[in-house]
């Protein structure tokens, strides 16, 4: 047989579209053509499975070769179509019976002595396996990622002939089975931990339990980062589905997967970071920190040392719970479903309103520091809470606060709630919004009046009913009432004062 059909898969972002690798000897001077929108990695993938043919032992077929990387229009990148060629090579030339690798996809790339190396976004394309039926063949070091998938055949080999030798039935691969044992919430920083600031604890439990953006504001050193860090510990474990999601996000970026299993994830970027290291994109457009904190938390402290540029292109994403990045040549989406947290001090120098100690800024200095914040931005956090100066009685006080364990249960509570709405608070819009809260008329003229007199716009109204009905459920109310909205309208009162 002189032609071959190997069943492999290309990376494009957290897709894994089918890619069909023919092989094709003909007569003629000896050479090797490859097409099919190969980039230089790929290109490069000839010399590689030149050398580690002849080295594991296999005759390399001294003919005219032709290798396409099917669809011709789609983009392939890497190392990961080393294993495929090589595979076809050999049942091109009669090395391998072309019923061997039926019902089979395999993906590595290879050493010159034969080898199996690893490649990144092994779990999306494991994912896309198991929907099409098929084993899998994998280099050893990526079986425990790609076991992941679920319900899939695995085979992890470490060198080449290990698979030839599975796939001519001599020495079959033992497939890989994961021991997935009881999921155990990882021990972190818990709210007990906290002295005090019981309205910023509030305002955290409140976020924990809708789904809200938090920010913090108040002078250095009042426990805005330490209340911020305290939040994965009050959020409900993830689902399976969930887990998946954001073990493919870490897969596609080539980040470990060992120990993250499961854990809701914490990003915490420096506020030199970029627009592209924050939403995602370059050359080759990879995920960036907001779809790394999917299904998690994005804390952002130091918020108005951020380039405001950089700020207001998550506006969207915040809205959406995805990002789009389009390039000239490539086009990616990424989730993007995170919950932001940001921290900021009320001045350049960090000490307005501080009794300990005075501040140095001058009016002018104070609105523009301040002014970073656009209204659209503030608009999309939810809960802005000021975060004072503790005395010192209450900061060395012995007694502890109530512990995440105990105010999770609370969440938990809340969260039954809302998933009997369908969907977190958060999420609420439109018509589902408004007869989820099912205001009676004396509170809804009460809350006009509010809003006219705060000059809150309607995205701010929308959110401000979204909290107050999160506030509902963890009282355990059906509806909002008055003494809700009023909480509620409180988490607003900081974007007022920042744009006044």
């Amino acid at each position: 047989m002189t032609l071959a059909i190997i069943h492999t898969r290309a990376a494009l972002g957290l897709e894994a579209p089918e890619v069909l690798v023919e092989v094709h000897l003909s007569n003629g001077l000896p050479g090797m053509t490859l097409v099919g929108l190969p980039e230089a990695a790929v290109k490069e993938s000839r010399e590689r499975v030149r050398s580690a043919l002849v080295n594991a032992g296999f005759d390399f077929p001294l003919r005219r070769i032709t290798l396409n990387l099917a669809p011709a229009d789609l983009p392939k990148e890497g190392g990961r179509f080393d294993l495929p060629i090589a595979l076809g090579l050999l049942v091109a030339s009669g090395q391998l019976p072309p019923e061997a690798l039926a019902g089979t996809e395999c993906v590595g790339e290879l050493a010159l002595d034969g080898a199996l190396r690893p490649v990144s976004g092994v779990l999306p394309l494991a994912m896309a396996t198991r929907r099409a039926g098929r084993r899998l063949i994998v280099p050893r070091a990526n079986a425990e990622e790609a076991a992941l998938a679920g319900e899939l055949v695995v085979l992890p080999a470490d060198h080449l002939l290990e698979v030839v030798a599975h796939l001519l039935g001599r020495t079959p691969i033992t497939s890989y089975r994961l021991e997935r044992s009881a999921r155990t919430r990882v021990a972190g920083p818990d709210l007990s931990e906290v002295r005090g600031q019981h309205q910023a604890r509030r305002a955290l439990e409140v976020a924990a339990a809708g789904g809200h953006n938090l920010l913090f504001a108040g002078p250095p050193g009042t426990g805005k980062t330490m209340l911020a860090s305290r939040l994965p510990g009050i959020l409900p474990p993830l689902s399976e589905d969930e887990a998946l999601e954001v073990a493919a996000v870490r897969s596609v970026s080539g980040l470990p997967l060992r120990d993250h299993w499961g854990r809701r994830p914490f990003r915490a970027p420096h506020h030199t970071a970029s627009a592209v290291a924050l939403v995602g994109g370059g050359s080759r457009p990879r995920p960036g920190e907001i779809s790394l904190a999917h299904h998690g938390v994005l804390f952002l402290d130091e918020l108005p040392e951020f380039p405001r540029q950089v700020l207001e292109v998550m506006r969207e994403p915040m809205e959406s719970g995805r990002i789009h990045i389009a390039r000239a040549r490539h086009e990616r989406r990424f989730p993007a479903r995170f919950q932001l947290v940001a921290a900021m001090n009320p001045c350049p120098c960090g000490h307005l309103g501080d009794p300990r100690q005075a501040c140095r800024c001058t009016a002018a200095q104070i609105q523009r520091y301040q002014a970073r914040l656009s209204g659209p931005l503030l608009d999309r956090i939810d809960l802005q809470v000021e975060v004072p100066a503790l005395p010192p009685e209450q900061l060395t006080a012995s007694d502890q606060g109530e512990p995440s364990a105990r105010v999770l249960e609370r969440v938990l509570a809340a969260r039954v709630r809302q998933q009997a709405r369908g969907t977190l608070n958060t999420l609420l819009a439109g018509r589902a919004l408004d007869e989820a809260c099912a205001l009676h008329a004396a509170d809804r003229a009460w809350l006009a009046g509010v809003l006219e007199r705060l000059k809150l716009s309607a995205r701010a109204y929308h959110r401000v009913l979204r909290v107050a009905l999160t506030l509902a459920d963890l009282a355990g109310e059906t509806h909002p009432g008055r003494d809700q909205l009023m909480e509620a309208i409180g988490y607003r009162q900081l974007d007022r004062l920042l744009r006044a």
